[in-house]
């Protein structure tokens, strides 16, 4: 069983930074593909950024390329997420997920576990 617990998020004003941590337990995040999502009420759960099985393939979704990075810190066995240049409409609750296949996907349904999500609020 793999447990995921979210840490980092909070308030910032538009065009500051913050950085979201995940720390996995159960499994080494080397084993498995990482991925984050975001939700706002109302809507969908969103991909932001994932990294693969191994960190060999990473993706962002459009909408945080050139502001968001994800990576991944083996020996603390996290995977982060820095985010710049934070636009009000980056403000959702953020959720840390992984699998165990090898494949980065973008959908939701395609993650086994999850965390318990961070909030992130930026304001203008």
């Amino acid at each position: 069983q793999v447990q995921l617990v979210e840490s980092g998020g909070g308030l910032v004003q538009a065009g500051g930074s913050l950085r979201l941590s995940c720390a996995a337990s159960g499994r080494t995040v080397g084993s498995l593909t990482m991925a984050w999502f975001r939700q706002t009420p109302g809507k969908e759960r969103e991909f932001v950024a994932g990294s693969s099985w191994g960190g060999s393939n990473t993706s962002l979704a459009d909408s945080v390329k050139g502001r968001f990075t994800v990576s991944r810190d083996n020996a603390k066995n996290t995977v982060n997420l820095q985010m710049n240049s934070l636009k009000p409409e980056d403000t959702a609750i953020y959720y840390c997920s992984a699998d165990r296949g090898g494949r980065l996907f973008r959908l939701d349904r395609q993650y086994e576990y999850w965390g318990q999500g961070t909030q992130v609020t930026v304001s203008s």
